[in-house]
């Protein structure tokens, strides 16, 4: 039997939602509504929660079905390594480490990737966020075969500060 190729997934596949095991549903609630600011769509009952942005039905979903109360993942352990949010801009970027520096959360790093740039941190149950934007396309940097060069430089975190807050 003749090998073949497999076709490439479709370019207009995305993903959609994240869905995160936490210990303490209030605190997460808090963290991801209050500190992130998205807005809490759906709760069932003591037990799930759903929020997003800009009205869809939801980005992160919580939920305590396995969890309630349980300990942080240990770092040595398999799953998730961090969930990507996806900022419009980098003013909107801008506001999300106000927003950060405001609650007194750490930052686990701050990295420009030249195609983006990317704040770390864990939620209140260790979860791994990276919170970016990516730059526009033609502004990515290649190699002279035109295959991406990303790179791992530091955020000039004062300097993203200064970026206006965004009229939302």
């Amino acid at each position: 039997m003749a090998e073949t190729t497999p076709l490439p997934i479709d370019p207009g596949v995305r993903i959609g939602h994240v869905h995160l095991k936490v210990a303490d549903l209030e605190r997460a609630i808090a963290f991801y509504r209050d500190v992130l600011g998205f807005d809490l769509v759906q709760r069932m009952g003591r037990d799930a929660a759903f929020l997003s942005a800009g009205g869809y039905h939801h980005h992160v979903g919580l939920n305590t079905w396995h969890s309630r109360n349980g300990p942080r993942p240990p770092p040595n352990a398999t799953g998730l390594y961090h969930a990507a949010i996806l900022y419009p801009t980098r003013a909107a970027l801008a506001d999300a480490l106000r927003r950060l520096i405001r609650a007194g959360v750490q930052l686990d790093g701050a990295a420009d990737h030249g195609v983006s740039e990317a704040l770390y941190l864990r939620d209140p149950d260790g979860n791994g966020l990276e919170l970016y934007w990516d730059r526009p396309r033609d502004q990515w940097p290649r190699n002279t075969d035109g295959s991406l060069a990303m790179v791992s430089d530091p955020v000039d975190l004062d300097d993203l500060l200064r970026e206006p807050t965004p009229s939302h």
